[in-house]
């Protein structure tokens, strides 16, 4: 238990830098009394409704609810949701000059609708794969390159919205591996191929696999792979997928998670770890993923080893999907969490 707590009280003295596509989630809460007469779908009576980080910005709210400085390094559009996002965020202590407007995009916005614990629908605003314009591309280049010395670590939080490009994770990599920070990805499975020589990345068990299928399509080297199926049905197909990625990618670890299984750890060099879950109950898995790579990565900062630090991700990732919505744990709430377990 003390081992937990040591690296936990050294979380205020790390500064993270989070790179990738910030959001905005928005919450509806209320309740379902009745079924609309215009169609066949619940009315809720709402009863609140609030703003919260998402995205890479949720990953930067989880790093600053435990005690971690952070830069984000993202861009909204040019439109009065991007202004909320800011607010939010400048609210909770997150340094914000990493974050560029850009006009040809909107900010990235979701809006839940839940009732009775359970989320009705989602309404997604966004406009998909728009790539970020040269100058801002530059402004976001020359930041790393300025502040990168200062930093403990770098989130790469890849939701395949358009900032993260081959470009961008090339010159982040080469330079955090050049400059030795801890480097970790969240990923999106068609740029798994550029996440080479990095710390560790963090896919849940579909990613995984999907990665497998898109590595065997794309890339002509993916051949020495020396799994041949990407249904990862069964512990012994997941462990040959996780070892044959970690080869492939050249990675120091890969943290894939499992949901209701928990977790396994894969580190070069050694065996294979299961990690249970810590969950005891299950409300909504909204940014569980984005818990996972906060406390790994500060975790990794802090000096702890990738299973200490896989641990507490799990221990965390228990928390959240007890909670409605993105909502960052709290340096309390994983103390507690230890405490229990």
């Amino acid at each position: 238990m003390n081992k937990y707590k040591n690296i936990i009280s050294k979380f205020n003295k790390k500064k993270i830098m989070v790179i990738g596509d910030i959001m905005l989630d928005r919450h509806i809460q209320g309740n379902v009394t009745r079924i609309s007469p215009e169609a066949p779908v619940p009315v809720v009576l709402e009863e609140k409704s609030f703003y919260t980080p998402g995205g890479a910005a949720n990953v930067s709210n989880n790093l600053r609810s435990l005690g971690a400085k952070v830069l984000q390094i993202g861009r909204t559009g040019n439109d009065f949701e991007g202004k909320i996002l800011k607010r939010e965020l400048k609210r909770k202590g997150i340094d914000l000059s990493g974050i560029f407007v850009d006009s040809k995009a909107p900010t990235i916005t979701k809006t839940r609708v839940i009732a009775l614990h359970q989320q009705v629908v989602r309404i997604d605003r966004e406009k998909t794969n728009v790539k970020i314009d040269k100058k801002i591309f530059d402004k976001i280049c020359e930041l790393i390159s300025s502040e990168i010395n200062s930093y403990d670590g770098i989130i790469i939080s890849d939701y395949g919205k358009g900032i993260v490009t081959p470009e961008l994770l090339s010159f982040v990599c080469s330079l955090s591996l050049k400059k030795k920070k801890v480097i970790t990805v969240d990923p999106k499975v068609e740029h798994f191929a550029y996440y080479r020589n990095v710390t560790g990345i963090t896919p849940n068990l579909k990613e995984a696999e999907n990665a497998i299928r898109n590595i065997k399509i794309t890339e002509k080297s993916a051949q020495k792979l020396a799994i041949h199926s990407d249904k990862l049905d069964s512990d012994e197909m997941i462990n040959l997928a996780g070892e044959e990625l970690l080869k492939y990618l050249n990675l120091e670890s890969l943290l894939i998670t499992l949901g209701e299984r928990g977790m396994r750890l894969f580190e070069k060099g050694k065996k294979v770890v299961s990690i249970a879950t810590k969950a005891r109950e299950v409300f909504d898995v909204t940014g569980a993923g984005d818990a996972v790579i906060s406390l790994f990565t500060l975790s990794l900062a802090c000096g702890a080893s990738k299973r200490l630090s896989a641990e507490l991700s799990n221990i965390a990732a228990g928390i959240v999907v007890g909670k409605l919505g993105s909502v960052a744990v709290t340096k309390e709430e994983l103390i507690e969490g230890i405490n229990r377990n």
